[in-house]
Protein backbone atom coordinates (compact mmCIF):
# COMPACT_ATOMS: atom_id res chain seq x y z
CA UNK A 1 0.00 0.00 0.00
CA UNK A 2 1.36 3.55 -1.15
CA UNK A 3 2.04 5.39 1.91
CA UNK A 4 1.12 8.92 2.53
CA UNK A 5 2.59 11.88 4.09
CA UNK A 6 0.61 11.36 7.22
CA UNK A 7 1.70 7.24 7.36
CA UNK A 8 5.20 8.75 7.44
CA UNK A 9 4.31 11.70 10.41
CA UNK A 10 2.58 8.78 12.58
CA UNK A 11 5.35 6.04 12.39
CA UNK A 12 8.30 8.63 12.91
CA UNK A 13 5.81 10.51 15.88
CA UNK A 14 6.46 5.99 17.03
CA UNK A 15 10.17 6.04 16.33
CA UNK A 16 9.71 4.59 13.22
CA UNK A 17 11.66 6.36 9.96
CA UNK A 18 12.45 6.29 6.32
CA UNK A 19 15.23 3.99 5.65
CA UNK A 20 18.71 5.73 5.55
CA UNK A 21 19.60 4.88 2.08
CA UNK A 22 20.00 8.06 0.71
CA UNK A 23 16.91 8.15 -1.15
CA UNK A 24 13.89 10.23 -2.03
CA UNK A 25 10.01 9.63 -1.44
CA UNK A 26 7.87 11.88 -3.16
CA UNK A 27 4.11 11.47 -2.09
CA UNK A 28 1.34 13.72 -2.51
CA UNK A 29 0.54 17.04 -1.15
CA UNK A 30 -1.82 16.51 2.02
CA UNK A 31 -3.76 19.44 0.94
CA UNK A 32 -3.45 22.72 -0.86
CA UNK A 33 -2.32 24.29 2.08
CA UNK A 34 1.25 23.02 2.41
CA UNK A 35 4.14 21.69 -0.21
CA UNK A 36 7.68 21.24 0.71
CA UNK A 37 10.46 18.69 2.43
CA UNK A 38 10.77 16.62 5.58
CA UNK A 39 14.62 15.88 5.66
CA UNK A 40 14.91 12.54 7.61
CA UNK A 41 18.29 10.83 8.24
CA UNK A 42 19.81 10.21 4.91
CA UNK A 43 16.16 9.82 3.33
CA UNK A 44 13.98 12.60 1.98
CA UNK A 45 10.22 13.03 1.61
CA UNK A 46 9.13 15.86 -0.61
CA UNK A 47 5.11 16.07 -0.49
CA UNK A 48 3.90 17.94 -3.72
CA UNK A 49 1.27 17.65 -6.91
CA UNK A 50 3.78 18.14 -9.49
CA UNK A 51 5.55 15.42 -11.34
CA UNK A 52 7.34 12.99 -9.77
CA UNK A 53 10.11 13.21 -12.92
CA UNK A 54 10.61 17.33 -12.15
CA UNK A 55 11.37 16.19 -8.48
CA UNK A 56 13.96 14.28 -9.37
CA UNK A 57 15.32 15.93 -11.98
CA UNK A 58 15.86 19.09 -9.74
CA UNK A 59 17.13 16.49 -7.21
CA UNK A 60 20.06 15.81 -9.51
CA UNK A 61 20.66 18.80 -10.84
CA UNK A 62 21.79 20.29 -7.18
CA UNK A 63 25.67 20.10 -7.23
CA UNK A 64 25.84 19.15 -3.74
CA UNK A 65 26.09 16.24 -1.00
CA UNK A 66 22.72 14.41 -2.09
CA UNK A 67 21.94 13.59 1.19
CA UNK A 68 21.56 17.83 1.80
CA UNK A 69 20.08 18.39 -1.72
CA UNK A 70 16.37 18.49 -0.86
CA UNK A 71 17.21 21.32 1.30
CA UNK A 72 19.47 23.15 -0.32
CA UNK A 73 18.61 26.46 -0.97
CA UNK A 74 19.13 26.07 -4.85
CA UNK A 75 16.62 22.95 -4.89
CA UNK A 76 14.26 24.77 -2.97
CA UNK A 77 14.52 28.09 -5.27
CA UNK A 78 13.70 26.06 -8.04
CA UNK A 79 10.70 23.78 -6.57
CA UNK A 80 9.06 27.53 -5.49
CA UNK A 81 9.54 29.01 -9.32
CA UNK A 82 7.81 25.69 -10.45
CA UNK A 83 4.94 25.89 -7.78
CA UNK A 84 4.43 29.88 -7.45
CA UNK A 85 4.98 29.08 -3.44
CA UNK A 86 6.87 30.98 -0.94
CA UNK A 87 9.18 29.58 1.45
CA UNK A 88 9.54 31.10 4.67
CA UNK A 89 13.04 28.95 6.55
CA UNK A 90 14.04 25.84 7.16
CA UNK A 91 12.73 23.95 10.53
CA UNK A 92 14.05 21.71 12.95
CA UNK A 93 11.18 19.45 13.80
CA UNK A 94 10.27 18.11 16.57
CA UNK A 95 7.30 15.87 18.17
CA UNK A 96 6.40 15.34 21.60
CA UNK A 97 4.07 12.44 23.42
CA UNK A 98 1.43 12.86 25.44
CA UNK A 99 1.63 12.96 29.24
CA UNK A 100 -0.72 12.48 31.93
CA UNK A 101 -1.47 14.99 34.55
CA UNK A 102 -2.65 18.38 34.53
CA UNK A 103 0.11 21.63 33.22
CA UNK A 104 2.90 22.64 34.82
CA UNK A 105 1.24 26.17 35.03
CA UNK A 106 -2.20 27.83 35.33
CA UNK A 107 -3.89 28.22 31.92
CA UNK A 108 -7.09 29.91 30.77
CA UNK A 109 -8.49 28.68 27.39
CA UNK A 110 -9.43 31.94 25.52
CA UNK A 111 -11.62 32.50 21.83
CA UNK A 112 -11.02 36.17 21.31
CA UNK A 113 -7.16 36.42 21.08
CA UNK A 114 -5.54 39.32 18.94
CA UNK A 115 -2.05 38.19 19.22
CA UNK A 116 0.23 37.89 16.47
CA UNK A 117 1.09 33.94 17.10
CA UNK A 118 -2.38 33.66 17.12
CA UNK A 119 -3.01 35.17 14.26
CA UNK A 120 -0.22 33.50 12.31
CA UNK A 121 -1.59 29.95 13.93
CA UNK A 122 -4.86 30.95 12.13
CA UNK A 123 -3.14 31.13 8.58
CA UNK A 124 -1.42 28.16 8.61
CA UNK A 125 -3.64 25.40 11.16
CA UNK A 126 -7.29 24.51 11.38
CA UNK A 127 -9.05 23.91 14.54
CA UNK A 128 -6.52 26.55 16.63
CA UNK A 129 -7.14 26.90 20.26
CA UNK A 130 -5.04 29.06 22.31
CA UNK A 131 -4.77 29.11 26.18
CA UNK A 132 -3.47 32.06 28.14
CA UNK A 133 -1.14 31.85 30.97
CA UNK A 134 0.56 34.63 33.04
CA UNK A 135 3.49 35.72 30.68
CA UNK A 136 2.71 33.83 27.69
CA UNK A 137 0.21 32.05 25.52
CA UNK A 138 0.64 28.13 23.61
CA UNK A 139 -1.35 27.62 20.60
CA UNK A 140 -2.57 24.02 19.07
CA UNK A 141 -4.30 23.64 15.64
CA UNK A 142 -4.32 21.01 12.99
CA UNK A 143 -1.17 21.89 10.36
CA UNK A 144 0.49 19.67 7.82
CA UNK A 145 -1.22 16.45 7.09
CA UNK A 146 -3.64 17.23 10.09
CA UNK A 147 -1.01 16.80 12.55
CA UNK A 148 -1.87 18.46 16.12
CA UNK A 149 1.25 21.38 16.20
CA UNK A 150 2.05 23.80 18.97
CA UNK A 151 3.50 27.47 19.28
CA UNK A 152 3.99 29.42 22.49
CA UNK A 153 5.05 32.57 23.13
CA UNK A 154 6.54 34.73 25.72
CA UNK A 155 5.79 38.05 26.31
CA UNK A 156 7.82 40.88 25.67
CA UNK A 157 9.59 41.77 28.98
CA UNK A 158 9.12 38.54 30.74
CA UNK A 159 11.88 37.34 32.98
CA UNK A 160 9.85 34.01 34.09
CA UNK A 161 12.83 31.37 33.68
CA UNK A 162 11.85 28.18 32.37
CA UNK A 163 8.56 29.95 31.22
CA UNK A 164 8.75 28.99 27.47
CA UNK A 165 9.94 25.40 28.75
CA UNK A 166 6.48 25.18 30.86
CA UNK A 167 4.16 26.46 27.97
CA UNK A 168 5.91 23.93 25.26
CA UNK A 169 5.33 21.30 28.02
CA UNK A 170 1.88 22.40 28.92
CA UNK A 171 1.01 21.22 25.42
CA UNK A 172 1.75 17.47 26.05
CA UNK A 173 -0.93 17.82 28.74
CA UNK A 174 -3.48 19.24 26.58
CA UNK A 175 -3.39 16.86 24.53
CA UNK A 176 -4.23 13.26 24.05
CA UNK A 177 -1.82 12.64 20.54
CA UNK A 178 2.10 13.18 19.50
CA UNK A 179 2.68 17.25 19.70
CA UNK A 180 4.55 18.55 16.41
CA UNK A 181 7.02 21.56 16.80
CA UNK A 182 9.02 23.93 14.19
CA UNK A 183 11.42 25.18 15.26
CA UNK A 184 14.09 27.52 13.39
CA UNK A 185 17.43 25.92 14.30
CA UNK A 186 19.01 29.93 15.19
CA UNK A 187 16.67 30.07 18.14
CA UNK A 188 18.64 27.76 20.18
CA UNK A 189 16.74 29.34 23.58
CA UNK A 190 13.66 27.94 21.51
CA UNK A 191 15.05 25.05 21.03
CA UNK A 192 16.64 24.37 24.25
CA UNK A 193 13.47 25.15 25.75
CA UNK A 194 11.47 21.93 23.99
CA UNK A 195 14.07 19.70 24.22
CA UNK A 196 14.05 20.42 27.83
CA UNK A 197 10.53 18.97 27.64
CA UNK A 198 11.10 16.35 26.06
CA UNK A 199 10.53 16.87 22.61
CA UNK A 200 12.59 14.91 20.04
CA UNK A 201 14.44 15.68 17.25
CA UNK A 202 13.05 14.16 14.16
CA UNK A 203 13.93 15.89 10.89
CA UNK A 204 14.28 19.02 8.77
CA UNK A 205 11.16 20.43 7.55
CA UNK A 206 11.25 23.16 4.67
CA UNK A 207 7.24 24.12 3.52
CA UNK A 208 6.55 25.99 0.58
CA UNK A 209 3.06 27.85 1.46
CA UNK A 210 0.48 28.61 -1.13
CA UNK A 211 0.38 31.91 0.32
CA UNK A 212 2.41 35.00 0.39
CA UNK A 213 4.66 35.56 4.02
CA UNK A 214 2.33 37.37 6.18
CA UNK A 215 4.05 39.86 8.85
CA UNK A 216 3.77 37.18 11.43
CA UNK A 217 6.91 35.20 9.41
CA UNK A 218 9.03 38.28 10.29
CA UNK A 219 9.28 36.65 13.72
CA UNK A 220 11.01 33.55 14.75
CA UNK A 221 8.38 30.05 14.72
CA UNK A 222 8.00 27.95 17.31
Amino acid sequence: MTKTLRDILDAAARGVFPPDDGGTTVVPQPAHRHAGVIAFTAHAVVFTDEDEGWVRGALHAVDCDPLAAAVHPRFLADFMARTGRAHDTVDALLVGTPLAGGPPLALREVTDVGHPRVGYARERRDGVRVWAADGGVVVLGRGVAGRLEVSVEVDEGVRHRGLGRDLVAAALRLADEPVWAQVSPGNARSLRAFLAAGYRPVAAEALLSATACSAGCSGTRS
